[in-house]
């Protein structure tokens, strides 16, 4: 714990010295890392990553591992993958997960298959992070933040064909390949995606086995129409399916199956007033099956769920362009919700029981104005959410519940531009979010007393969430000092906390609460080649109901990078620390996971090396957790006795880890 606070004091002592040296340094062009440890932060309440790029620790290939290494995320591990994100202490339906402007939605009760359990991170092009309710564009908004996953829409002023190819290798038979190829001229394209994942269970740094073993693979396809420049139209396609082991329950995933559909329309420079109207509609199925028996050893009685679920949805947007310096986004949604479940080793032949239906409709405007040296923004949002219990034997059975939602915010930003050669911004904003509650707060069974006695108490009536948030932060860019601080106060009003009864009973419950943290990243290019990154996450949540700690809040974090870069290749190490934590409800959480105690502080430090013999081939490999330590985060899922494997309190984290990239992109 001293170690991290003594190098949080000195990561502000050295920014400050910095700050004050720099006009004193000579000049040298910044220095942009092969491999990414920690993305910096360039625009307000706004995180931009290469999903393509190299990381360190490398990831998974699932879009929760994509997002750990941006300071203020967390994922609770559940196995080697599909783990959930978790941002400043808020996870599922609280943060916002949008792929291409879909919103997906996983299907198992246990949260097997988060939405980032269908995200095949390398198949996009960039992954933006917006933070706080500061933006009502976006159906299925979280009040903590929103996650886009976004493809650019190519251009072709002539017939042409690119593509991009990688190939990565690491312990534990770790084995990923992605492809993209895009071909098109002026009247059109199409696109073609796809990825494998496979690795075997990996080992922690005792050396001993970690049930965790899995393999994914997706593919999609886009076909465009572009009858002018300013025209397009694209049908978009994706399926995807996998199985994974779980080392903290009973069960595993031995069905990930996911079918993706969507048409897309957008016009572009219609008048002087109208500047774009894009519509959409999508439809999205899941599959998904889990079992006792076939990824595991079991000589008892065979267990399988398999839940599905099926989402549709719609958007019309215009953004209108009163001036040249006011941008107008006006906009309408609608989403139908369908979740229903089987359970028999013959499940094929069973029926499937509706358990929840629901509908949103949404009408949205967000006002975007800029000044000589200012910039003000403001958006409203009013929601109509209906949720139907469609289950029977429940007290809530066959009940409708109808709640109006109103999401807004407001924003103020100002430039500090005392040097030509400086960009330098703060920003203030005030935001509020309402979130009904989703299927999982919806669906717990507080009178269970087996996994077959379930009791008729329901929390389907749960009261919807209302936050309330302040967000204050300043960006600091030059020609070698790139520097981001945000901080953020949050009033949850009727937060839904998730409570353990016992073995089988878990409850939903309305409660007061409070968060408040902040986020900061500095990176300093020096000596013509060297580069240094420090990050800096923290954050501290209250029950104000129960008078005790906010259940599943991450410790304080800090990370510690350096690189050189020559002219083709690139060499470099992180420090990652972690302070313990002492502030824990054990037994209180959010649906994904409850507390389960008190944790120790953590260091783990990591290698890297990049080599680019030429400009479209990147070689990179690293070694994760070099000195091989055992430890677990604070936030991890509890390790289950599964025969054959160590069972833990929380589940491990992966030992040393060796790893090799091959990245080839053509044209």
């Amino acid at each position: 714990m001293m170690m991290l606070r003594f190098s949080v004091l000195g990561t502000a002592v050295f920014s400050a010295s910095l700050i004050q040296a720099q006009n004193a340094t000579e000049l040298t062009p910044e220095l942009t890392p092969v491999v990414v440890t920690a993305p910096q932060t360039e625009q307000v309440l706004t995180v931009t990553t290469d999903p393509k790029a190299p990381r360190q620790p490398i990831p998974a290939h699932d879009g929760a591992d994509l997002l750990k290494n941006i300071p203020g995320f967390s994922v609770i591990r559940k196995g080697g993958t599909d783990g959930d994100p978790v941002f400043r202490g808020m996870a599922a339906s609280r943060l916002g997960i949008l792929l291409d402007g879909d919103q997906v939605l996983g299907g198992c009760g246990m949260r097997m298959d988060p939405p980032t359990a269908y995200v095949y991170p390398e198949t996009y092009d960039e992954v933006v992070v917006l933070k706080g309710p500061q933006s009502v564009q976006h159906a299925g908004a979280g009040s903590a933040g929103t996650v886009l996953f976004k493809r650019e829409r190519p251009e072709f002023h002539q017939p042409d064909t690119r593509g991009y190819a990688s190939l990565l290798l690491g312990n534990a038979d770790r084995n990923d390949q992605v492809g993209s190829i895009i071909s098109g001229n002026q009247s059109g394209y199409l696109r073609l995606n796809g990825s494998r994942s496979d690795a075997n269970n990996y080992r922690d740094g005792n050396g001993d086995e970690v049930h965790s073993a899995y393999n994914r693979w997706n593919v999609d396809a886009t076909l465009g129409w572009t009858p002018t420049m300013d025209t397009d139209l694209e049908l978009s396609t994706s399926r995807s399916d996998g199985e994974a082991r779980y080392g903290d329950r009973g069960m595993d995933g031995v069905k990930f199956e996911r079918e993706q559909h969507s048409l897309n329309y957008r016009v572009r420079d219609i008048s002087s007033l109208v500047s774009e109207i894009e519509a959409r509609v999508y439809q999205g199925y899941v599959d998904h099956v889990m079992d006792n028996f076939s990824l595991r050893p079991n000589n008892g009685m065979k267990m399988l769920n398999n839940p599905d679920r099926e989402v549709t949805g719609a958007k019309l947007q215009s953004t209108l362009t009163p001036t040249a310096d006011i941008e107008l986004n006006i906009g309408a949604d609608w989403q139908s919700d369908e979740h229903s479940i089987r359970r028999g080793v013959d499940y094929k032949n069973q029926p499937r029981n509706k358990d929840l239906s629901a509908r949103n409709y949404g009408l949205y405007a967000e006002w975007h104005q800029k000044f000589e040296q200012d910039a003000f923004h403001a958006g409203l949002r009013m929601n109509k959410d209906q949720a139907k219990d469609e289950r029977a034997g429940r007290t809530t059975s066959g009940d409708t519940e109808y709640n109006t939602l109103t999401n807004a915010f407001v924003r103020y930003e100002q430039a500090i531009n005392n040097n030509p050669n400086t960009n330098h911004r703060w920003y203030i904003g005030v935001g509020h979010a309402e979130r009904a509650p989703d299927y999982w707060e919806r669906m717990k069974n507080p009178a269970a007393t087996s996994m077959m006695m379930r009791g008729s108490d329901s929390t389907f009536d749960i009261k919807p969430e209302r936050t309330t948030q302040l967000d204050v932060g300043s960006i600091y860019q030059s020609e070698h000092i790139q520097a981001s601080v945000s901080a953020f106060y949050a009033q949850h009003d009727d937060y839904i906390l998730i409570e353990t009864l016992n073995r089988f009973a878990s409850n939903a419950r309305n409660i007061q609460a409070t968060t408040w943290g902040t986020e900061a990243d500095l990176s300093y290019s020096f000596l013509q080649n060297w580069s240094s990154n420090t990050t800096l996450a923290w954050v501290h949540g209250e029950n104000d109901s129960d008078k005790q700690a906010l259940g599943q809040m991450p410790p304080l974090e800090g990370r510690l990078g350096l690189t050189y870069e020559g002219s083709h290749w690139s060499t470099g190490g992180i420090l990652r620390l972690v302070q313990d934590q002492n502030r824990v409800a054990p037994g209180q959480g959010n649906i994904v996971g409850q507390d389960l105690g008190k944790t120790p502080g953590f260091a783990v430090f990591s290698v890297n090396a990049a080599y680019q013999p030429w400009p479209d081939l990147t070689l990179s490999s690293g070694i994760d957790n070099l000195f091989d330590r055992t430890y677990a985060e604070h936030i991890s899922r509890n390790g289950a006795n599964i025969s054959g494997y160590e069972t833990t309190t929380r589940i491990n984290e992966p030992g040393r880890t060796f790893w090799l990239k091959a990245q080839w992109r053509f044209n």
